[in-house]
């Protein structure tokens, strides 16, 4: 019986080879030889999750011929991979991708790292902060307080607590956007939210237009889900999106979704205009796209006298289009896992149909926390700190990768929690892993694209500050300069994976 549960063609295999673009190689530099690279660029993809474990390779002729090498130079590197076990062959059954024995799975998504790994460890591939308190305690007790009436209850609540979609439909309200509690439900955070929007409306098959680069978590539950994703490439720095492509995009492909992030995006930190909403909101509904927002980061405006625009639903007043997701996560603590659909009633009413095939509901104790917050002006304060604390990091982390690398390159944003940083020519792919093997965590830009996009990048979150900030840019530097002077190959000795 086989082995392997999932299969890569030859063309996919050698696309995203392909994408695992090399600085040019400079006095000192060792080339390894072609069997090696070729090793190591499919261990890599292994260890990203990039290629699943237990997936089928092609056979050794096919991807010769996808990648105009010889037959031998493929079966170099398969005999490589099984010697570090990165590959397992039978006869008959082919050979199938593996993790060395005594080796986690790696994480294909930026899932964060357990708390007992921290001493040892720099993690920049979680954007969360520590919960702002007093506030969650006080948010915690608050619920408690008010939890009694509740427990006489069954305790499932599909649409989310009533007190918490009526609290919620106001805020909207004072933003400038009528919303009735009719038009809101509550999930198990932006995840959650998400996930059940796909599930109503792109079936299996179905296109989805992505911002390219996007966030590396919902590509992954989309490709899960399985539907087709339509990459559209951001503008330049922070301009936002490029509505030419947009206008392209949605014309020619009539994707039946497409998620956005508008107000600072992740992983780049763009901020959306208004012109760009309104045009966006126009194309979808000019092509009969329904537009999903992602709005968790739209409380973390980081500079003052930033003025933010209208949230992109204020662009659809018949709610026809779009369809708004926010979350407690970002702007409050990521172990609050309460998120939010704002949309059309009938929509709502068929995202919580749908839910008794899920979870049925969220827990009621955080939906009571968060309307506390909300309802007594913690959430205010709360955000507030949340903001404060994020500024400085980002200032800290801005200062310390400027001095330790000077070479790589980004745009400041003015909110949210992540920096999109251009690496000078080097691997993300490779700095990822030889990161982890002198301390420091961090993700490379091909998880926030499609087929092996952006190599040359990493995605750096404000999540450390001061004295830490220095140290993770410190360690940053030296695994540059590993994977620079060409130290970073498969044959180095002992390396530490941490999923």
């Amino acid at each position: 019986m086989a082995q392997w549960t999932s299969a890569v063609g030859a063309a996919q295999l050698a696309r995203l080879l392909n994408s695992q673009q090399e600085r040019p190689a400079g006095p000192g530099t060792r080339r390894p030889p072609a069997y090696r690279a070729l090793a190591d660029g499919v261990r890599l993809l292994v260890l990203e999750g990039r290629v699943p474990v237990a997936a089928r390779l092609p056979a050794e002729r096919e991807l010769a011929l996808a990648l105009s090498v010889s037959r031998t130079t493929v079966a170099a590197a398969y005999e490589a991979l099984r010697a570090e076990g990165f590959l397992e062959s039978r006869r008959g059954a082919g050979s199938w991708t593996a993790v060395p024995a005594g080796n986690p799975l790696p994480a294909r998504g930026l899932e964060p790292l357990p708390p007992e790994t921290l001493g040892s460890m720099i993690d920049l591939g979680c954007a969360a902060l520590p919960a702002p308190e007093p506030w969650l305690t006080r948010a915690v007790q608050g619920a408690l307080e008010e939890l009694p009436p509740y427990a006489h209850t069954h305790g499932d609540y599909p649409a989310g607590l009533p007190a918490l979609r009526a609290m919620l439909a106001e805020r909207y309200t004072a933003r400038g956007i009528p919303t009735m509690p009719e038009q809101i439900m509550v999930t198990t955070g932006a995840m959650g939210a998400i996930d059940a929007i796909c599930h109503l409306f792109a079936g299996r098959g179905e296109r989805i237009a992505v911002e390219s680069p996007s966030y590396a978590n919902i590509l992954q539950l989309m490709r899960e889900a399985g539907a087709r994703l339509v990459p559209v490439a951001m503008a330049e720095g922070l301009a936002g999106w490029d509505m030419d492509r947009w206008r392209q995009v949605l014309r020619d492909a009539a994707p039946r979704l497409a998620y956005v992030v508008a107000d600072f995006h992740n992983p780049t930190g763009a901020l959306a205009g208004e012109d760009q909403r309104r045009g966006l909101v126009d194309a979808a509904r000019s092509a009969g796209t329904v537009l999903v927002v992602d709005e968790t980061m739209s409380e973390l405006h980081l500079d003052d006298g930033l003025e933010m625009p209208r949230p992109v639903c204020g662009f659809d007043p018949a709610g026809s289009t779009v369809i708004t997701v926010g979350s407690a996560s970002k702007a409050f603590w990521a172990g609050m896992r309460i998120g939010w659909v704002r949309a059309a009633p009938d929509v709502i009413r068929s995202l919580v149909a749908a839910r008794a095939y899920a979870d049925l509901g969220t827990p009621v104790l955080e939906q009571l926390a968060v309307n506390w917050l909300l309802s007594t002006g913690g959430w205010e304060e709360a955000v507030d700190i949340r903001r404060g604390q994020a500024r400085e990091n980002r200032d800290a982390l801005v200062a310390a990768v400027r001095r330790e690398l000077p070479r790589w390159e980004f745009s400041v944003p003015r909110g949210g929690l992540t920096l999109w940083v251009r690496t000078g020519g080097l691997s993300g792919s490779r700095l990822a892993e030889v990161g982890e093997r002198v301390g420091v965590r961090v993700p490379s830009g091909p998880r926030f694209g499609v087929d092996g996009a952006f190599e040359g990048y990493v995605r750096l979150p404000f999540t450390v500050g001061g004295a830490v900030a220095d140290e993770a840019a410190a360690r940053l530097a030296a695994a540059a300069r590993l994977v620079e002077t060409g130290a970073s190959g498969g044959d180095e000795g002992p390396r530490t994976f941490v999923a």
